[in-house]
């Protein structure tokens, strides 16, 4: 039995100190892009003009049940500065619900009003999102494609100032800044709008200046047709359609321009289980992408170093799977005892590496967003951290199932339309959510045993740890 014992501890252990190099490793990559991106953050492209002949427009907005948000969004695209006989508007309607009558009124408002309005109807969701642009691309008569999600609103002189860049016939895409119009509606949305704010503010600007592949996302970016249809089209055979199509693209050759101060605003998932469903189709995706192309990106002909990035953006999900581990089995190694002595050491090495990175990289983003009090940024890190690895288990089930070739359909992120107001139902619960509460429950105990055995510093972490299940489950048990 204490043979047993011994060995379950070394278990645990290695578990647990794996999967924190992991951490380590990629906190460290995200460090080497934090520093890229101070480096380059006055490294804005500037547009070049407008040519005499503007190019035809087609607009792509995919949707799927949204009656909150979609006459908001039609009314935005109608309203783009844009010569009316240059631009084609696409309702890619794939709804069951009201949202089909509310998009036919508008549409036909609009059509009369002198735009060129479709809307387009599918006998069923087959691709689901990547393919209701396809059945849009092979009917569509633009130049360019700008595609937009349902909750995004668009500035009227959104294609003045970033059209241009195709003048340069190298360019197949521009990507667009994220803005969020519910930031503040609560706890949640902040910790999403950090998160977010760092992928555009540090990761998506390091990338695009550093001359690396970065990735369309899925919305509020101009598309160059011809640079679709050399790819080869809108794939469905992931979660993530947009960056399947990006990294094709990229291996195609086309050159991708970032424009961070060009933001468009949206929605921010206001609740705990849209939130969740979101974060895991895109974990999701993200690895079944890399099994799907890391292959091919590895016998490219990009550069080393494009490469190695590649390697790394397309796993970026991995330490969701490692965060579930270094919590579980850390907890494990609480149970079990004292560790080695080096063990203990890398253990706070690893930890401390970790935290640093954490805060540099939000630090960073929100001072690159004009955002300068440091110290509301700093407060809301235990509260993301709670939140990270509240969400780790389900997360950790996404990378396993995109890694194996786990198949699942696409989940939409239902959006309210209710910005800066209370929300006006409740979402299901999930069965998921009880795998959070019982570690929620677990981890308070190991929590309260570290306390009692003047252990300050790893009950503090295994309590915060629970209230980031706890809150992950509690939430999305009660639909908030």
């Amino acid at each position: 039995m204490e043979r047993a014992l011994d060995i379950a501890s070394a278990a645990a252990w290695a578990a647990h100190l794996g999967a924190l190099i992991v951490l380590a490793l990629y906190g460290a990559h995200r460090l080497w892009l934090v520093a890229l991106a101070i480096r380059h953050r006055k490294d804005e492209p500037a547009p070049p003009p407008l040519p005499e002949a503007l190019p035809r427009v087609t607009v792509q907005l995919p949707l799927y049940n949204e009656p909150a948000v979609a006459v908001r969004l039609l009314e935005a695209v109608a309203a783009l500065d844009w010569p009316a006989d240059r631009l084609e508007i696409q309702i890619l309607d794939d709804s069951t619900d009201e949202t089909s009558a509310l998009c036919a009124a508008r549409a036909a408002a609009l059509a009369a009003g002198g735009l060129d309005v479709v809307h387009l109807r599918r006998a069923d969701r087959a691709g689901f999102k990547a393919g209701a642009l396809e059945a849009g691309r092979a009917r569509a008569r633009g130049e360019l494609f700008l595609v937009l999600d349902a909750d995004f609103v668009p500035a009227p002189d959104l294609l003045r100032r970033v059209a241009g860049h195709f003048a340069d016939p190298s360019v197949g895409l521009v990507q667009l800044r994220w803005e969020h119009l519910n930031r503040d509606a609560g706890a949640l949305t902040e910790i999403e709008a950090l998160l977010l704010d760092g992928h555009f503010a540090i990761e998506q600007l390091a990338r695009a200046r550093a001359g690396r592949v970065f990735n369309f996302n899925g919305t509020a970016g101009l598309w160059r047709a011809a640079a679709i249809a050399d790819a080869g089209g809108w794939h469905a055979d992931t979660l993530t359609e947009d960056l399947d199509l990006s990294y094709r693209a990229a291996l195609a050759g086309w050159r991708f321009v970032y424009r961070a101060e060009a933001a468009v605003p949206a929605e921010l998932p206001a609740g705990m289980a849209a939130f969740r469903s979101q974060q895991f189709r895109w974990a999701k995706g993200s690895v079944e992408c890399a099994r799907k192309l890391l292959p091919r990106v590895m016998r490219s002909r990009l550069a080393l170093g494009a490469r190695i990035e590649a390697f790394f953006h397309l796993t970026h999900n991995v330490p969701y799977l490692a965060t579930a581990v270094v919590v579980l089995a850390g907890a494990a190694t609480q149970v079990a005892g004292e560790g080695p002595a080096w063990a203990s050491a890398l253990q706070r090495a690893t930890a401390g590496v970790t935290a640093l990175v954490l805060g540099a990289y939000c630090v960073a983003a929100q001072r690159a967003l004009g955002r300068r009090n440091l110290w509301a940024t700093l407060v809301r890190l235990p509260t993301l951290v709670a939140v990270t690895v509240g969400i780790s288990l389900g997360q950790a089930r996404a990378v396993v199932e995109g890694a194996i070739g786990l198949r699942s359909g696409f989940v939409r992120t239902p959006k309210d339309g209710l910005v800066g107001r209370a929300r006006a139902r409740r979402a299901p619960a999930s069965r998921g959510c009880w795998l959070e509460l019982g570690a929620a429950v677990a981890l308070a105990g190991v929590a309260g045993s570290a306390l009692a055995h003047a252990a300050p510093i790893q009950a503090s972490l295994l309590a915060l740890f629970a209230s980031g299940f706890a809150w992950v489950g509690g939430a999305t048990a009660l639909g908030r």
